[in-house]
């Protein structure tokens, strides 16, 4: 069969893009492994990987003396990457515990104003509500009977003591001495004071309408007070608060707790009053916990001397935490994936190993260290999520470990591969040639024939994915994560979330949002928005690789904190 000069050389010129590109693959992975594409013997000789000589292959003997996930940067990639690191001290560590908080009235300051004996008010000095009051001011007057008749009674008691002062018989004295005793009690039990009874007792005449004072300072929240109101013994007149100190209560999360105690220094913000602080103190905690939203409340007594702080407000408050001095590292310097929790130790001549550690408190810039870890060791605070992805790669023990670590565990690309090398084959077979000058590409088609033998290699295959549906109990309610399939495959995914209350009754009003991602660097979690459909929320989710996928149900109820829990898909691929 003839075959025309462009065919010809379209042909080639497709044997050579696959070529490039196995062998950039290969490549990329050898160059990615060792940590330094300019290592001796890097270059290859005809398009394969047999052309890395043998001193190379000795120097990367030379790092099996490491320990396993151990890495070694030369010193111009350390400085190109910015690895940087810092000694592990201890230093006290201070913390801030946030909440959201309410003014409310300090409820020791709060005064009812009633009267004692039935009237008729005559006149109301104090009458709208938010008035500002003093302690005894007077707030209306009352006319009643039997304050009249009292008074009648003690003016009465008095002029006859008077007149027995002088009485032989101490028996007299003695009883008229006590009928102003007693008649001066009642008027006193009826809220007159002494003030009041003295001027009665030096006008002589008892007082038709008597004045009402304010038994204490505050601002009016009530009043029923009105000329001309008949008022019987209890009844409220006005109802007064006192807002030189206010009250401001937060909720804080059970995991808290610890960090707040009594008289504990405490700071709030308001957007009315930017730049402001207003300072106070823990006054009470409560000793119950909020099954709804998991949370205590705390009270808290700030000063207001300039009535700023008004009932009702919200306020960002700051309680400040002094945990004492403990073994702390810099926040950059922990790679936390949820799973678990690891730092970078700097073991000099740039040589860096993992090292799992166990986490206490946080700051804003600090972490407590539990265990893992000691004082006088130096952790990477800096480019360490591509420490960690080179310690991944030298970590992995064959090519399936090497697959999986860089998300290739799949490799679909290779049966379209096979089916090019089929046709190329075909045409081969039937008589294709090189033509003159173009003896190079031709060996080097042949050449691709023989990555078939990549087809032996373990790891290639990819594991099947296994059945999904597991069960959590967060904050009262359950949650139940499967998929659609029951071994979920690279692609598309459909991801269930069955929601109840604790009686087991399904969930209906909440927004769900499934984020997935892999554990790995430079992989970013994708967020889909879940519907809810026959007593389950269900989203779509583009898994597009075979390996463990993480999974987290984001779920917002009203009025109810959120709720952000994970899962484990392991999702199986097609084989090579």
């Amino acid at each position: 069969m003839k075959i025309t000069s462009e065919t010809q050389s379209r042909t080639l010129l497709f044997g050579g893009v696959i070529a490039a590109l196995i062998v950039g693959v290969v490549g990329g992975y050898f160059a990615a492994h060792v940590g330094m594409s300019d290592m001796p013997g890097m270059t290859t000789g005809k398009g394969d990987v047999k052309g890395m000589d043998t001193k190379a292959m000795q120097g990367m003997e030379g790092m099996k003396g490491m320990q396993p996930g151990a890495v070694a940067i030369p010193a111009v990639t350390r400085q190109l990457i910015g690895v940087r690191s810092a000694p592990v001290t201890y230093a006290p560590l201070k913390q801030e515990v946030r909440a959201v908080g309410t003014v409310e009235y300090d409820e020791r300051k709060l005064t009812k104003v009633n009267l004692r004996v039935s009237g008729w008010i005559e006149q109301v000095f104090v009458n709208a509500i938010g008035q500002s009051v003093r302690a005894g001011q007077p707030l209306l007057t009352l006319y009643s009977p039997d304050l009249l008749a009292t008074q009648d009674e003690y003016l009465l008691a008095v002029k006859a003591q008077a007149q027995l002062e002088g009485s032989p018989l101490p028996e007299a004295r003695q009883e008229a001495a006590a009928l102003v005793v007693s008649a001066r009690e009642r008027l006193r039990l009826w809220n007159l004071t002494d003030e009041q009874i003295g001027a009665i007792e030096r006008r002589g005449k008892a007082e038709h309408v008597l004045a009402v004072y304010a038994p204490s300072s505050g601002i009016v929240l009530k009043r029923q007070a009105l000329p001309g109101t008949y008022v019987e013994p209890g009844t409220t007149l006005y109802e007064l608060a006192d807002l030189s100190t206010v009250w401001i209560n937060g909720d804080i999360y059970e995991s808290e707790i610890p960090s707040v105690r009594l008289n504990q220094f405490a700071e709030v913000t308001f957007e009315t009053y930017p730049g402001e602080a207003f300072r106070g103190k823990v006054a009470y905690i409560y000793p119950y916990l909020n099954e709804a939203t998991r949370t205590v409340r705390v009270r808290m007594e700030f000063p207001n001397p300039h009535l700023k702080l008004k009932p009702g407000m919200y306020g960002n408050v700051v309680l400040g935490v002094d945990a004492g001095r403990l073994l702390i590292v810099p926040k950059e310097a922990v790679l936390d994936s949820g799973l678990r929790q690891l730092v970078f130790l700097d073991l000099g001549q740039g040589v860096y190993q993992p090292y799992p550690v166990k986490l206490g408190r946080r700051s804003q810039e600090y972490v407590e260290v539990l265990e893992g870890i000691k004082e006088g060791d130096r952790v990477v605070t800096s480019a360490n999520f591509l420490l960690d992805a080179e310690s991944k790669l030298a970590s992995a023990g064959s090519m399936q470990a090497m697959m999986g670590q860089i998300g290739m565990a799949d490799w679909q690309m290779r049966g379209a591969y096979e089916k090019k090398m089929e046709g190329m084959e075909g045409m081969g077979k039937g008589g294709v040639s090189a033509p003159p000058g173009r003896e190079g590409e031709k060996e080097g088609m042949e050449g691709m024939k023989g990555m078939e033998g990549m087809k032996g290699m373990p790891g290639m295959k990819s594991e099947p994915g296994k059945p999904v549906s597991e069960t959590r109990q967060v904050s009262g309610f359950s949650l139940t994560l499967s998929t659609v399939s029951d071994k979920p495959k690279a692609g598309e995914n459909v991801l269930r979330l069955k929601l109840a209350d604790q009686a087991g009754k399904p969930v209906t009003n909440a927004q769900v949002v499934f984020a997935y991602t892999m554990p790995m660097p430079g992989m970013m979690e994708t967020k889909v928005s879940a519907t809810y459909k026959d007593g389950v929320y269900e989203g779509k989710a583009m898994l597009g690789m075979g390996g463990t996928w993480v999974v987290t149900a984001n779920v917002t109820l009203p009025n109810l904190p959120p709720i952000s829990e994970k899962f484990q898909i392991t999702v199986g691929g097609g084989s090579m």
